[in-house]
This record gives structure tokens, sequence and C-alpha cells, in this order.
């Protein structure tokens, strides 16, 4: 059965998307089948992925929204075992348009449910804020991956957030869980970065992946050429930690 896991923070600039991409790009190469949601407005990940070119206009997330299309439909296929449903400006209307539709909330969640066994993974890349958008992935999923980036004020703003977490659990949620905490553009050269590190490992300890994302320029590249850096750059650090992460992904969800 598919693990839907969303990639969120209502910070912006902590690799939340550069993590959306890579990491599916890595679990793809490993012969993981994956689905990774563009849920941001932005569209900074089917960008990434080098869907969007041109300005041409695609059918993606804001479509199935609105009922104008089927899954089917919306599907794009950048690498093998990869498949994405993306985004662009107009999903900034879905949350006009459903607020007053009945269990709108869980209008991601019914969308999932009859394709999600077909994956591995589902990956949802959410909005840098908490919004409609947000609640609307954490309702449809199963756990959140929370990136934060190893500078001042992370770990109290990791501490708001993860509030909020348990408050959606209570409400919307049950079953929603903390698939993990990713340090993001760590370096070890850093005093900040190492000291910020130690303290989230020690308020949240079994909670921190044991793999970190270190700070590397090959990773903006990838994304600003729409490759997947494992594609772009297979031997740069930031490649290889992906690597790492999805291989403790897979590891704890298989641990023989």
């Amino acid at each position: 059965m598919g693990k839907i896991i969303a990639i969120a923070s209502q910070k912006g600039g902590v690799g939340k998307t550069t993590t959306a991409i890579n990491l599916s790009a890595c679990l793809a190469v490993k012969g993981r089948k994956i689905l990774v949601i563009d849920s941001d407005p932005q569209a900074s990940l089917t960008f990434g992925l080098g869907i969007r070119k041109n300005g041409e206009k695609i059918k993606g997330l804001y479509e199935l929204y609105a009922g104008k299309t089927t899954l089917q439909e919306v599907l794009s296929q950048p690498i093998e075992n990869l498949y994405v449903i993306p985004s662009r400006i107009d999903l900034f209307m879905a949350e006009l348009e459903i607020f007053e539709t009945e269990e709108r909330e869980k209008r991601l969640k019914f969308l999932l449910e009859s394709c999600k066994d077909e994956f591995d993974y589902v990956f949802i890349d959410c909005p840098p804020s908490f919004s409609f958008l947000t609640l609307c992935a954490l309702v449809a999923s199963e756990s959140v991956i929370i990136p934060v980036q190893c500078e001042q004020f992370a770990l109290e703003a990791l501490r708001i957030f993860i509030k909020l977490l348990w408050r959606i659990k209570g409400s919307f949620n049950e079953a929603l869980e903390l698939e993990g905490i990713l340090l993001t553009m760590f370096s070890k050269h850093i005093n900040l970065s190492r000291t910020i590190a130690e303290d989230i490992k020690r308020v949240f300890r079994s909670k921190i992946f044991e793999t970190y994302i270190p700070r590397n320029i090959a990773l903006s590249e990838a994304s600003m050429n729409g490759i997947p850096a494992i594609f772009y750059a297979p031997d740069a650090y930031g490649t290889i930690a992906y690597t790492e992460l999805a291989q403790e992904i897979i590891s704890r969800h298989n641990p023989s």
C-alpha cells in the first residue's frame, strides 16, 4: 500500500520543494513508483522537474480540485517511475472556489483514495505557509516531513509548526504522524549551523532524520534546469545526501 507523505513548513526557503523533487527522484531511481503533487501555486516543483516550459499552460491540481478533469489526464512523467500532478498560479483560485463546499478540507484525500495504492509513495509539496491548501494536504497525508534550515530561530519556528500539526491531528486527521524532521542547508564548518542542529536533535531526538542535507549549489542549478540533481550532478554532495535520505526512508518502512 502506498504511503502519503506531506512535505511542509510554514517558512519559505528551507528546502521544501528541493526535498520533494530530489527525494522523489532518488526513490524513483531505486525502483520505487512515486507520485509527487505540486500543491503550491508558485509551481516551483513543476518547473523544477522540467514539466512547464515556454509558458505552456497545462492541466494540473487546480483542475482536479475544480472537477474539470481526471487524474490520468493531469499526470506527467518526467523520469521513469516518477509521476507528477503539476500546478500553476491558478491553484490560488481553488481555495476560493471550494471554500463553502461540504468536507472541503478532505477534497485532496478523496482525490487520492482511488490511486494511492498504485504507488509506493505519494509526496505532497505544500505552500510555504499554513493555508487551506496546506490543510488539505495534511488531511490527506499519513505523515509529514518537516525541512528545517539550520539558522537562527529555527527551533522556535519548528515548535510552533508541530503544535499546528497536533491540532490538525486532533481536529481533522487522527492518523497524521510526524515522519521526521529534515535538517537542510547544513554546514559542518559553520558553528551556528552545528549548534542549531545539536539543539534540534536534543529536543526532538529520534524524530530527526540521520541524513542532513548540506548547502550545495548543484541542487539549485539542477532545479533551475528542470532536472533532478541525481541526473544533473550525481556526484554532488547534495545529491549524495538525498540518495542517502531515500535509502533511510526505504529502511524505515521496510526494516528487513
